[in-house]
């Protein structure tokens, strides 16, 4: 079993920046991926990002390409969000999520899941 703890959210105006983290802890060596979702009220929850444990398998919703950026800190066993340029369509709760399967952005994929972090774009 996989533990993940979502942060780093909260309120920027538009155009802001916020890196959102995901600790990861357990048995993290039975996942091959995390990924980055967000939903917002009323719309089905979303893939953003993932990556695989061997770089440079990373893969980005067209939404947020040249946007975001994932990352991996494997000694830390921290997944990062770097969200530039961000604006009010963006404001969503992001979740990091864990799966056993290669590189994947189908939330189905994923079993195991963060608790989420608001992330809310206003002027």
């Amino acid at each position: 079993q996989v533990q993940l703890v979502a942060s780093g959210g909260g309120l920027v105006q538009p155009g802001g920046s916020l890196r959102l983290s995901c600790a990861t802890s357990g048995s993290t060596l039975d996942f091959h991926t995390i990924g980055w979702f967000r939903q917002a009220p009323g719309k089905a929850r979303e893939g953003i990002a993932c990556i695989s444990r061997n770089d440079p398998n990373i893969y980005y919703t067209d939404s947020v390409k040249g946007r975001f950026t994932i990352s991996r800190d494997n000694a830390k066993n921290v997944v990062f969000l770097q969200m530039d340029s961000l604006q009010p369509e963006d404001t969503a709760v992001y979740y990091c999520a864990a799966t056993t399967r290669a590189t994947t952005m189908k939330p189905a994929d994923f079993g195991s899941w963060g608790q989420g972090t608001q992330v809310t774009i206003s002027s």
